[in-house]
């Protein structure tokens, strides 16, 4: 528990990872270089800097302080925590200097999510959250960029709403995704006792060929 705590407090609350040469602004806060530099690029244009912790603004630019002793505490920690065998599965896209598993993925963002990023993310209607994958550009329609949530029972095809509004598939009798998939799969369970039963009573029939005197 008390590893836990101290990792809470090593984290920066830009990336949610452990502090990367970390840095600090003139009010306190500490953040990632790069974490922070990627924070003030944005503002460059506007001149508007403040701190993503407090809020607290800065007339210009602020120096970034590498702040040694938080740096060397980073280190020791890591160095006391056992060995992590490596991550094989998908990894959240946000976390960027370490990798974490992830737990969702958003076929809206096109970006995979572990549990810290998930609290964080859009819970708007348009963020369609599935399990972690690597192929979500495959999830949306090639021509209007958008998720595909219908299936098209004429065309026998995976549609995103434009495509039955003011598509190829406009007027065509269409169904929801999951409605659409559950209807298959019942399909094909019964297609498969079908050929069950039928492999059965064959394997019967020569079973019983076979015990024939």
């Amino acid at each position: 528990m008390a590893s836990a705590g101290l990792r809470k407090e090593l984290e920066c609350s830009i990336c949610l990872s452990l502090y990367t040469d970390p840095v600090t602004l003139r009010c306190g806060h500490n953040f990632c270089r790069d974490c922070i530099d990627q924070v003030l690029n944005t503002r460059d244009e506007s001149g508007d800097y403040s701190c993503p912790e407090c809020r607290e603004k800065f007339r210009r630019r602020p120096a970034l302080i590498r702040n040694i002793t938080l740096s060397n505490v980073v280190e020791n920690f890591l160095s006391t925590q056992p060995h992590q065998e490596e991550i094989t599965g998908i990894c959240c896209t946000y976390c960027i200097h370490s990798p974490v598993p992830a737990v969702k993925s958003c076929l809206q963002c096109e970006a995979s999510l572990c549990e810290k990023h998930l609290k964080l993310h859009s819970k708007g209607p348009e963020h369609v959250l599935t399990d972690p994958s690597t192929s979500l550009e495959t999830r949306k329609c090639s021509v209007h960029k958008k998720i595909l949530e219908y299936y098209c029972t004429e065309d026998d095809a995976c549609i995103c709403v434009s495509c039955s509004l003011v598509g190829e598939h406009r007027g065509h009798r269409v169904e929801m995704m999951n409605e659409a998939s559950e209807k298959k799969k019942e399909k094909l369970r019964n297609v498969l006792q079908k050929l069950i039963t039928k492999r059965m009573k064959t394997e019967e029939r020569v079973q019983s060929r076979v015990e024939r005197p």
